[in-house]
């Protein structure tokens, strides 16, 4: 077995922060052919180069980066470990790198993102964006988890596990100017203003097959991959829209629009997507449990 040297990683990481060899060697009160030969070792023994050089300052490959997120891990728990053993408060504050769908509900990944607060210290660096490319930033650990409204299926460079948070059924809405199709619905939507997801997202399949079997064509007047873009256009009243039913008084608080009806046949899901089988990161697992005991119960 291949053991990683730690004092090669002290090294990488010192020089990572600092910028160069020379920095980092006061800091290390080591000698600058010292920390280079250690740092040569560690690339042979990862088989990756983990710095370029730009001028006189040393820059982090593609690999370094993702090294240096993993020191970054390894030392701050190296540190926390000694407060814990020490009799000393912890006190470091606990990350959490997310991802989220743009086709999310903002409102739905507040509500998921919510319980991971309740852990302890902790910062969230979000990212939103299509879920392709946030499925590469989690194959280079970029990210820790992805929340998305479909699983994960993009081909990426590392095995991607999909963890059900829950499931409901969507609501339909629509400003003042469209009250009136609450009556007789969903027949009251035949040629009716829509305002549709994209064709990428999950649902829009789903809308034109429920859609289909109640025998009505709704005028769609709009496609959108970013679901506030959406809702900011129902607002005014430009058309109908759906939304998850688990967020519905938050949409008509929101946006003062009215439910004209609601139907469990189109079902929006929400999935926890991440390179582990099992989820283990403290915050991620806060968002699964109190998803599926209250979010969506």
């Amino acid at each position: 077995m291949s053991w990683l040297n730690y004092h090669h990683l002290l090294y990488f990481w010192t020089v990572a922060r600092a910028g160069t060899i020379a920095k980092a060697g006061e800091e290390l009160r080591l000698a600058q052919p010292t920390i280079s030969s250690q740092i040569k070792l560690l690339e042979e023994s990862l088989g990756h180069k983990l710095f370029e050089r730009q001028g006189r300052k040393l820059v982090l490959t593609d690999v370094g980066r993702t090294v240096m997120r993993y020191a970054d891990e390894i030392f701050r728990l190296g540190n926390e470990l000694k407060n814990v053993v020490g009799g000393l408060p912890a006190g470091q504050q606990l990350r959490l790198h997310v991802g989220v769908a743009d086709v999310v509900p903002k409102v739905v990944a507040e509500r998921l993102l919510q319980p991971a607060l309740d852990v302890g210290p902790l910062r969230i660096v979000c990212r939103e964006g299509p879920l392709p490319q946030l499925l590469a930033s989690l194959a280079l650990h970029e990210l820790d988890v992805v929340l998305a409204d479909a699983p994960g299926s993009e081909p990426v460079s590392v095995r991607a596990f999909n963890h059900l948070l829950g499931k409901c059924g969507v609501t339909f809405f629509a400003a003042p100017a469209h009250a009136h199709l609450k009556r007789d619905f969903p027949r009251s939507l035949d040629g009716a203003p829509i305002l549709m997801p994209s064709e990428a997202s999950s649902i829009r399949h789903a809308m034109d097959l429920w859609f289909e079997a109640q025998g009505v064509r709704p005028t769609v007047v709009g496609d959108f991959d970013d679901s506030a873009l959406l809702k900011a256009f129902g607002e005014r009243g430009l058309g109908v829209f759906a939304m998850p039913s688990v967020i519905k008084a938050e949409v008509v608080r929101q946006f003062d629009v009215s439910v004209i009806g609601h139907t469990d046949e189109i079902e929006s899901c929400f999935y926890a997507i991440s390179v582990e089988r099992r989820l283990r990161h403290p915050a991620v697992v806060a968002i699964a449990e109190a998803a599926r005991s209250s979010l969506f119960s």
